[in-house]
């Protein structure tokens, strides 16, 4: 490989990169990482919702108290049950690990969603009450 070569393809990577840090931002919006405690604050403005993007399965293991919705993110209709929703309001995404909550908020803020956080660490990270049916 020519040191042009190696050069070029250093170009492209670094151009990758900066046009994925920057597709959130298309519409002036990104996603923010928040941990329990910021979740806590937020859940008490009735403008908050706070979605469960984990399985069933897990879901009845337990959630933390004040999710309202359960879409599971790997299900099928995750596209079509947030695109139902008031891209007005506040969301507080969470799924176990935090890799889906992430996942889950971008396509949100790439969708025109203004307002969507990601819970760092996910229900792992959560120190406070959990809830089960």
């Amino acid at each position: 490989m020519t040191l042009k070569s190696i050069f070029n393809t250093l170009l492209v990577a670094v151009a990758l990169v900066s046009c994925s840090q920057n597709l959130n931002s298309q519409n002036g919006t990104s996603v923010i990482n928040i941990d329990g405690t910021k979740l806590t604050e937020m859940a008490k403005d009735s403008n908050t919702i706070i979605i469960d993007v984990r399985t069933p399965g897990e879901v009845a293991e337990g959630y933390i108290p004040g999710a309202t919705k359960f879409m599971d993110y790997n299900g099928g209709k995750f596209e079509t049950e947030y695109k139902s929703l008031d891209t007005s309001k506040t969301y507080i995404i969470y799924c176990r690990s935090g890799m889906r909550s992430s996942n889950a908020s971008n396509q949100m803020v790439q969708a025109g969603f203004k307002k969507v956080y990601n819970l760092s660490g996910g229900i792992n990270s959560w120190s406070g009450a959990i809830k089960k049916d």
